[in-house]
C-alpha cells in the first residue's frame, strides 16, 4: 500500500511483546490520579523480566507500565492493555463501556516494586548474551515516570551487574534526566537508546501523537546522548503505508538522525491489533479519508503489512541506511525494531 505520489521502493515488521501480570488478583489499588481523569493503578508482580520463551522474540522484555499517557494512536500495546485489565477488575468508574478505547492512556498500571523485583529474579547466566529491553510495550519515560521514578530504578538496580546487553526505546526527551545514570550503565554493559520517530513533520505527527514530545525534542535528546558517548540512534517506527513510507519522509528522518549524532537508525512497519486498530482507523477516516479503506483492507486479516510491502519498505530503508551511512546500523535495528509505536 503507498500514497498516491511516485514510491521507489518500499519494508519493516513489528512485533508485539507480551506483558504478562504475574496473576489474576483483586481490585487494583489506586496510587492517584490527575485532573484530567488519568488514573494510576498498581500492578503486583513476581517477575518483570519477559524471556524470549514466553514473548516469542530474540531478547527479554522489561516494562514498568502498562499503558501509556502519550496514547498514540496506533501503539499496538493497547491489546496488552486491555488483556491485563480483563484479567483484573475491568476499567475505571470513570472509563464509561463506550470509552474503552481510551482506557489505554487514562488507567496506567504501575509496577512498583519493579526494581526490587529485577534484584530478586535476575540471573544474568539465564540471560546470557541476549538483550534485556526496556520499553518494548509502553514507553519507559512517559510523563508517569517523572512521578514514579521506577525506570531510573531499574536502571539504578542494573548497575550492580555487568556484562550484559541492555536497550531503551523512548519517544521521550525525559530520558536525558538518566544521562548519569546511562554513562555509567554503558561503562558497565553493552547499552543502546532508541528515540522511536515516525516522521521530521510536527504537524502530521501531532495528528497522530497528540501528546508526544515533538521531533525537535527527541532530536534534542538524541544529540544529548551521543555527546556523552551513549550508542544511541533512532527508531523510525511505525512507519505508516501512504503517510510516512515516501522516500522523502524517511529520508528527512534519516538525515535529521544523522545531524544529532545517530549511531544507527532502524525502522519497521505499522503493526495493527484489534485493539489498535479499534482507535486507528476512526482516526484514518477523520484525519486521513483518502487512505482509511485501503487501510482496512490491508489489515482486514493480519496486524501486520503483507510481506510484499515489508519486503520493499526494507529494501529501501536498507538503501537509506547505506546512504546516510547507517548501514552498521542494521545488527542494532533487529533488535531495536520490534517496537513499533
Amino acid at each position: 500500500m503507498t500514497s498516491g505520489r511516485t514510491v521507489r521502493r518500499s519494508d519493516g515488521q513489528a512485533a508485539q511483546l507480551a506483558l504478562l501480570p504475574a496473576s489474576p488478583s483483586a481490585r487494583l489499588p489506586v496510587l492517584t490520579s490527575r485532573q484530567r481523569g488519568t488514573e494510576f493503578r498498581g500492578l503486583p508482580v513476581r517477575t518483570v523480566l519477559n524471556p524470549p520463551a514466553s514473548t516469542g522474540m530474540s531478547f527479554w522484555s522489561l516494562n514498568p507500565y502498562v499503558g501509556c499517557e502519550f496514547g498514540c494512536s496506533y501503539c499496538y500495546a493497547r491489546d496488552t492493555h486491555r488483556w491485563v485489565m480483563e484479567r483484573h477488575d475491568g476499567a475505571p468508574p470513570s472509563v464509561r463501556p463506550s470509552d474503552r478505547t481510551d482506557s489505554f492512556e487514562r488507567l496506567i498500571l504501575v509496577k512498583s516494586d519493579a526494581a526490587s523485583v529485577l534484584r530478586r529474579t535476575l540471573n544474568p547466566a539465564r540471560v546470557g548474551s541476549a538483550t534485556i529491553l526496556i520499553g518494548t510495550a509502553t514507553d519507559p519515560y512517559q510523563p508517569a515516570e517523572r512521578m514514579f521514578g521506577l525506570t531510573r530504578q531499574l536502571l539504578e538496580t542494573l548497575l550492580a551487574y555487568r556484562g550484559l546487553t541492555v536497550g531503551i526505546t523512548t519517544k521521550s526527551s525525559l530520558v536525558t534526566r538518566d544521562i548519569d545514570l546511562l554513562v555509567q550503565l554503558a561503562d558497565r554493559h553493552d547499552l543502546h537508546v532508541s528515540l522511536s520517530l515516525a516522521t521530521t513533520d510536527p504537524v502530521l505527527l501531532r495528528r497522530l501523537e497528540p501528546r508526544t514530545p515533538l521531533p525537535h525534542a527527541r532530536l534534542r535528546a538524541l544529540a544529548a546522548l551521543t555527546r556523552v558517548g551513549i550508542h544511541a540512534g533512532v527508531l523510525l517506527a511505525p512507519i505508516l503505508p501512504g503517510l510516512t513510507d515516501g522516500w522523502a519522509s524517511l529520508a528527512a528522518v534519516m538525515e535529521a538522525a544523522k545531524g544529532a549524532g545517530a549511531r544507527f537508525v532502524a525502522g519497521s512497519a505499522l503493526r495493527l491489533g484489534p485493539a489498535a486498530r479499534a482507535r486507528f482507523l476512526p482516526l484514518l477516516r477523520r484525519e486521513f479519508p483518502g487512505i482509511a479503506a485501503r487501510y482496512e483492507r490491508h489489515y482486514a486479516t493480519s496486524a501486520n503489512a503483507s510481506r510484499a510491502y515489508t519486503s520493499a519498505l526494507a529494501r529501501r530503508i536498507r538503501l537509506l541506511q547505506e546512504v546516510y551511512g547507517f548501514a552498521d546500523g542494521r545488527t542494532v535495528g533487529r533488535s531495536v525494531a520490534a517496537r513499533s509505536d
